[in-house]
């Protein structure tokens, strides 16, 4: 019973099906063939019991149908409604069963109240359907065999429809993932960028205004620093942006990677100074893993210029092995047990991306001094 209550409950907070029903142009061509087998039905049927009676309820049905894709439930009482009044009318006079062929289109309701209606109208549409088929049933019986199979040609196209609904849904489900993926791509592309490039940007400025005074070539060279620095920031949101906006211009612009790694030393410049070792055969190694660690590693001295204090040096080795590579960034800095930045993204940053491609990722203090990285990741990973 607690399984069966909680299947209601949940059906019952269902909202609608995810793709916004609208009138399609199908829908109009339906009804306009619809109607026509009415009328002919209608005018050349001869054997037809109350007939102006059975025109109104067909022409009404199929008029109906084209609100079965934004009002399942109203379309599904008002039709499978009539049925009703018209089978009880039908057991208490005794007469024969009336109806053209044509109202076999009721068949589509089912399938349109499941497909698109929230879980609380398809309970009370399902009722509808149910009280209007055991009436229909009792007032024209022919046999349990003829029974059984007309209620499941009834019931078979909602059945369809919760299988149509179940696919569509996990599709926007696994469409929501890849977008969710892609936006933790992006904030982790633009965490890395920007804090990388700015955090040199201040110190530059920190020191040439220190020295403005007494050595204006130094100032002038630190705005140069700053000039590239900015120049560069601006490129890489450039290329995020096309990313976002999707006009294919970003496409063109490689993503960085190991090669990189001497530049993006050199970009931080003489305090603390960075040094950058690397043994081992690279040639081979996937791009998404050469992008991961040239981003780790930006962060991780990022890091350690913002928040190492009395660092003078930063230390970055990258060791390729058989099937893997290894990278370690450790500063001289003061011992801290706190996180770097315990109130950003870096680390989180650094550990999604060591993660999406099966590496392991552990940062913390060093036993003497300062603080260090260590990263290994599977040479042919692919990012996911």
């Amino acid at each position: 019973m607690g399984m069966v209550r909680n299947a209601l409950r949940s059906l019952l907070a269902e909202p609608r099906a995810p793709d916004p029903p609208r009138r399609v142009w199908r829908d109009w061509v339906l009804v306009a063939g619809l109607l026509t087998a009415v009328v002919l039905e209608g005018v050349l049927r001869e054997d037809v019991v109350w007939r102006p009676v059975a025109l109104v309820l067909a022409v009404a049905t199929v008029c109906a149908l084209l609100w079965r894709r934004t009002h399942p439930l109203a379309v599904v009482a008002a039709a499978f409604g009539a049925l009703i009044v018209v089978n009880i009318g039908t057991l208490i006079s005794g007469d024969a069963t009336f109806g053209l062929y044509s109202m076999i289109c009721v068949v589509l309701l089912p399938y349109s109240l499941v497909r698109w209606g929230s879980g609380r109208e398809i309970l009370i549409g399902l009722a509808f359907i149910l009280v209007a088929l055991v009436l229909g049933l009792i007032s024209d019986f022919t046999g349990y065999g003829e029974a059984a199979a007309g209620s499941m040609f009834l019931l078979f196209p909602a059945a369809v429809g919760a299988a149509v609904r179940y696919w569509w849904s996990a599709r926007v489900r696994e469409l929501d993932q890849v977008r969710l993926r892609e936006r933790e791509q992006l904030a982790r592309e633009l965490h890395d960028t920007v804090a990388h490039h700015v955090s040199a940007i201040v110190i530059r400025a920190q020191a040439g205004r220190a020295v403005a005074a007494t050595r204006p070539e130094a100032a002038v060279d630190a705005l140069a620093i700053i000039e590239a620095e900015g120049t560069r920031t601006l490129a890489e949101m450039r290329t995020m942006v096309g990313v976002l906006r999707d006009d294919g211009t970003a496409a063109l612009a490689p993503q960085p990677g190991v090669a990189d790694l001497e530049r993006l030393a050199r970009s931080v410049g003489e305090r603390p100074r960075v040094e950058v070792e690397v043994s081992g055969d690279l040639d081979d190694l996937g791009p998404a893993v050469g992008a991961a660690i040239y981003r780790i590693a930006q962060e991780s001295i990022t890091n350690a210029v913002r928040h190492a204090r009395q660092a003078t040096r930063i230390d970055v080795r990258l060791t390729s092995y058989d099937d893997s590579v290894r990278l370690t960034v450790r500063d001289d800095g003061e011992a801290t047990s706190a996180p770097r930045n315990s109130f950003g993204y870096g680390l989180v940053g650094m550990t999604e991306r060591a993660t999406l491609l099966g590496g392991t990722f552990a940062a913390g203090p060093d036993a003497d001094r300062g603080w260090s990285v260590d990263v290994v990741l599977p040479r042919t990973a692919v990012g996911r």
